[in-house]
């Protein structure tokens, strides 16, 4: 009977503990990531529920500039040597993405040549956020005619009302697109996960659970504390960047806090999560890593160059953090708007 039972396995019938779709024992590497990413969501909501401007100062510092090298080079790693039939997704994510950032950077000159009043700087802003939704609904469709099978007809309306909603009020859907993006960088590492390490994928959804409750129990304890001190220009930078001003009747405590553990957690997958997890990223130092760059008909040269550039950047974003802390902020988060509308056309590759 032993007999038998060993010739039905060896022919390809798995014993039930192994059968597809039965729940596998967890490993302990995966144990080891769950409780690191537990521990750092913890840990992010503690740093940032206790002193939010400070933390917030000293975030924006240590780890503005690095994440975006390591998101550049993370988009990098994902660019193909030739376009083939992405031809066309990948100029129109490249042409959207100059124009929005061109027409963003120059909002501050337009805003002060001008004398505008609420009404006519309202609609300049809305005219602006219907552009990168109609961008982003056209990188949709495009992407879906090279997904055979798949039917994304259903972002159409989705995209249509939310530009409804924009127009109904620009400001705040404006501050909803602030707390929205540092949770792109958590779907990222999903399907990163799901590509390279399926069990770790699983594990990290369930710790994904996590995540409404610790910003429930933030919203919950900080509703209550009174506003930010914000007698001083970064601290009213803070807190104005947060929605302070958007939404007066919210505690400034609180918005502060969640924008900043949201971004903490947005920091921390790119510079720790993307990096240190999946092959040949590891190694991030060696540009001979980069398909685009170690490929014989890659541009090696071009990529060394690209990541030298944004390391002196780096460099002197620091260096601007020590000088001016307040008018850096500023500049950053101007220009920073590049690496936001670039993680929409990576995203939708990854889909």
């Amino acid at each position: 009977m032993q007999n038998v039972i060993v010739g039905v396995a060896l022919r390809g019938h798995p014993s039930p503990g192994i059968r597809k779709g039965w729940p596998q024992r967890a490993t302990p590497t995966t144990i080891s990531f769950s409780v690191i990413v537990v521990v750092c969501v913890v840990a992010a909501a503690a740093f940032a529920s206790w002193l939010p401007l400070q933390v917030s100062i000293i975030t924006l510092f240590l780890f503005a500039g690095p994440h975006n090298w390591f998101e550049l080079r993370y988009f990098l790693m994902r660019l193909p040597v030739r376009f083939g039939r992405s031809r066309n997704f990948f100029l129109t994510a490249f042409a959207g993405l100059a124009v929005l950032t061109l027409t963003y950077v120059s909002l501050p000159f337009i805003y002060n040549a001008a004398l505008w009043s609420e009404e006519s700087w309202s609609v300049i802003i809305a005219s602006w956020n219907t552009a990168l939704l109609v961008w982003i609904a056209l990188l949709v469709w495009l992407r879906s005619r090279q997904k055979r099978g798949s039917n994304w007809m259903w972002t159409i309306p989705v995209a249509f009302t939310l530009c409804a909603l924009n127009w109904l009020g620009p400001d705040v859907f404006s501050l909803a697109i602030v707390y929205v993006h540092p949770l792109i960088a958590l779907w990222f590492l999903d399907r990163h996960l799901r590509r390279t390490r399926p069990a770790w994928s699983r594990a990290y959804r369930r710790c994904l659970w996590l995540l409404p409750l610790v910003l429930v129990v933030m919203i919950w304890q900080l509703s209550r504390t009174s506003p930010l001190a914000d007698n001083n220009g970064l601290f009213w930078r803070i807190t104005q960047h947060s929605g302070a001003e958007v939404l007066p009747q919210v505690s400034s405590h609180m918005l502060v806090s969640v924008h900043l553990f949201l971004e903490m957690l947005h920091y921390g997958v790119w510079i720790l999560g993307l990096t240190l997890i999946g092959s040949g990223t590891r190694r991030f130092w060696e540009v001979r890593t980069v398909p685009i760059a170690q490929h014989p008909r890659g541009f090696p040269r071009i990529v060394a160059g690209v990541l030298m550039i944004a390391l002196v950047a780096v460099g002197i974003l620091w260096f601007g953090f020590s000088i001016d802390c307040a008018t850096t902020r500023d500049v950053y988060f101007t220009v920073a708007i590049a690496h936001v509308l670039a993680e929409a056309p990576f995203l939708l590759r990854m889909l």
